[in-house]
């Protein structure tokens, strides 16, 4: 016991002695790295070891501590979780027909860089609009790999808010994005699909019961080609896009031989399921995107 306490006081000393060797700004950076409003307790300890570290966490920054803490309290409530520790280790928020404010998105958002388990965030009906969108994004969510928005509306700039979130690299994990009755038009798609391009991981993409018709489909996967003195797209639009559902959107004809187009170039290499139910095309060019994606598996 005695030989515990020494190895853990020489610890101490060791940890206090290179802590003094950090500059005042280099010690403001740990601390700040320390601050979590799901667990507080940490950073408040921490200070607690020396006046100088006291001094970086004076209290209007522990009243602010505390006020998120409390702010994430209240979210978890909500969720119908015990506790913070409950949201901090989960991997999956669902939230289903519940009703929920743009603040409480905000407040997720903010919490998203303290949640390193969080893989798949759910929102359904219930949930905010246009607003709470641009909140939500607003965050990094660093291990999100699946994000639901269900019947929230997204529009023309909760699209371009998106598109500038994953541009800034928010969500840089992100494998599949569902925008279902989105209120996503062509020039939403057209906003958002650049960003999508861009992510070489995705791997499912949803975009069933909006109103985007050819000309957001095009801008999808088959861009114009860059204006003079522009870098060109990498090759391949969506190379590792496995799932792309179109259903009861206003993809016509002229969108359906996009994607043969598409396609027949292999610029969606990967893809495996494209579901066009619903779409005010005819049969037969519903039937000639389905061969086409057949004759893109045969190449694989």
């Amino acid at each position: 016991m005695v030989s515990t306490r020494r190895a853990a006081a020489e610890r101490a000393r060791a940890a206090a002695v290179a802590w003094s060797k950090l500059s005042g700004d280099e010690q403001g950076i740990i601390l700040g790295q320390l601050r979590n409003a799901l667990e507080p307790r940490l950073v408040m300890y921490f200070s607690s070891a020396s006046k100088e570290l006291r001094a970086l966490l004076p209290p209007s920054a522990q009243r602010e501590l505390r006020a998120d803490y409390e702010e994430a309290t209240a979210l978890c409530l909500k969720l119908g979780m015990q506790d913070c520790k409950e949201l901090r280790e989960a991997t999956r928020v669902e939230w289903h027909y519940k009703r929920l404010s743009a603040s409480d998105l905000a407040t997720l958002a903010k919490l998203g860089s303290v949640l390193p388990a969080l893989e798949r965030l759910i929102l359904y009906p219930g949930s905010v609009g246009l607003d709470g969108v641009q909140r939500l994004v607003a965050g990094s969510l660093p291990a999100l790999t699946v994000l639901v928005m269900f019947g929230m509306h997204v529009d023309d700039a909760g699209a371009s808010a998106i598109a500038a979130a994953l541009d800034r690299g928010a969500m840089p994990r992100l494998e599949e994005l569902r925008l279902s009755d989105a209120a996503i038009g062509d020039a939403a798609l057209a906003a958002i699909s650049p960003a999508l391009r861009r992510r070489p991981a995705l791997k499912g993409l949803c975009l069933m019961y909006n109103p985007f018709g050819d000309e957001g489909l095009a801008a999808l996967v088959a861009p114009l080609p860059p204006a003079a003195g522009t870098p060109p797209p990498p090759a391949g639009v969506l190379k590792k896009l496995k799932h792309l559902d179109l259903s009861d959107t206003q993809v016509s004809d002229a969108g359906c031989a996009t994607l043969v187009a598409a396609l027949d170039s292999g610029a969606l290499p990967a893809l495996e399921v494209l579901a066009l139910e619903g779409i005010p095309a005819s049969a037969a060019a519903i039937d000639a995107a389905n061969e086409a994606l057949a004759r893109s598996r045969c190449r694989v």
